[in-house]
């Protein structure tokens, strides 16, 4: 005879993946403790999307890696703007213009940027933005000039280009806070650009996505982008001619990052 408590052959498979499957029903609704736990991951990407980034941790955790940073903001003068006017996340308000404007040295060029913006999840960038800068670090080419790495407020992707453009970098790379998803509210996306400068368009970047331990881990993110940063200098492009064929020479490799210490 069965007992009181029947076993749901699909709570096997949920312990594989976050996905919402098998969820049941009771009546012709959710059962209640599924219906909890929508609710909870939309209130976090919620709270994911209106957080204010702490800037303080973020700077000190960059610096603490022996990089100088730079504390810049977009023209979005706070979060309510950023979230209705994309468009002024994309450009720095003039106190900032002027700072770079002031660091600018053309016998001092660097050849990569790292921008660090909050985008839609701060909460990502608080967790995995220094130590993915570690990681690229620790698998990128001695060689590579690095400019002070500038931590944007209010920030969306394009922000890069008048940053690199200031700095005169040949390359930009950006870490920034992906929109939530209801199982994903720290995922981090990291985009590069050749020759920043205003007007670029996203098929002139290539990405890399759902950066987490949870998605793409930190190592192989760092490892993808240290190949792209690589093949980009070589070619001298970014975006849809420059096709992602990192993933087989890793597995070839082995090691993660052991090929990418010699200059490309």
């Amino acid at each position: 005879m069965n007992g009181p408590v029947i076993a749901n052959p699909w709570s096997v498979l949920r312990r594989h993946t976050p996905a919402r499957i098998g969820l049941g029903r009771s009546g012709i609704s959710q059962p209640t403790a599924p219906q909890l736990d929508f609710q909870l991951a939309h209130a976090q990407a919620r709270d994911a999307v209106h957080r204010p980034l702490d800037h303080a941790a973020v700077d000190a955790a960059v610096r603490a890696l022996g990089l100088p940073t730079l504390a810049l903001h977009s023209a979005a003068a706070d979060r309510h703007v950023y979230l209705q006017r994309p468009d002024l996340g994309r450009r720095l308000d003039e106190a900032s213009t002027a700072q770079l404007s002031a660091l600018a040295d053309g016998d001092a060029r660097a050849e990569l940027a790292v921008v660090v913006a909050d985008g839609l999840s701060a909460l990502a960038i608080e967790r995995h933005a220094a130590p993915f800068i570690a990681e690229l670090k620790r698998v990128l080419a001695r060689d590579w000039r690095w400019a002070p790495v500038a931590i944007v407020r209010q920030a969306r992707v394009a922000i890069g280009d008048p940053i690199g453009a200031a700095l005169g970098a040949r390359l930009v790379v950006v870490l920034i806070g992906e929109r939530p998803g209801l199982s994903s509210p720290d995922s981090m996306g990291v985009y590069v650009t050749w020759g920043p400068r205003a007007g670029r368009v996203d098929a002139e970047r290539n990405c890399i996505s759902n950066v987490r331990p949870e998605g793409l881990p930190l190592p192989v993110a760092a490892g993808r982008l240290a190949w792209l940063l690589g093949e980009a200098r070589s070619r001298q492009l970014t975006g849809v001619e420059l096709k992602d064929d990192s993933v087989p020479a890793l597995e070839t490799v082995g090691a993660a990052g052991s090929f990418l210490l010699a200059p490309p």
